[in-house]
């Protein structure tokens, strides 16, 4: 039993140091937002629909496809206002090209209200372009 004792104490010291320092240092609110993120497929189905119809999208990076769930782990999510406002940044794959889905989208009832939804696009000769699909002041 006291052998036990010799390993179980500094384990568990050990553990309580490392779920200080990550709860302390925001990583929770992190992969809170990412969990949320990840299990509100709607958020991006939508935004993905929207972009793609938009005619400049289609001409530059093609339809966007739908995303995997390993899309959003990758991506920048970060709610706020009790999870009721969210900015998000994610890869978009189209059928031409690849680019970055920036949005902005507040809570109204069960739905996403999108206040910005734009497309940011990187071609092969380093220029950069960005389609505004919505922009609301």
């Amino acid at each position: 039993m006291r052998r036990s004792l010799k390993w179980i104490i500094p384990i568990i010291v050990v553990l309580a140091v490392v779920f200080y320092l990550f709860s302390s240092s925001g990583m929770g609110k992190v992969a809170t937002d990412l969990t949320q993120a990840y299990t509100d497929q709607e958020l991006y189905n939508n935004a993905i629909e929207k972009a793609n119809s938009d005619q400049r999208v289609l001409d530059e990076i093609g339809e966007i496809q739908p995303i995997d769930k390993m899309t959003i782990l990758n991506g920048e999510v970060n709610f706020s206002n009790d999870n009721q406002t969210v900015n998000s940044t994610i890869k978009v794959e189209g059928s031409k090209g690849n680019g970055k889905l920036d949005l902005t989208a507040e809570r109204e009832n069960q739905s996403w209200r999108y206040e910005k939804v734009k497309i940011r696009i990187e071609d092969h000769e380093k220029k950069k372009k960005t389609i505004e699909i919505i922009n609301l002041p």
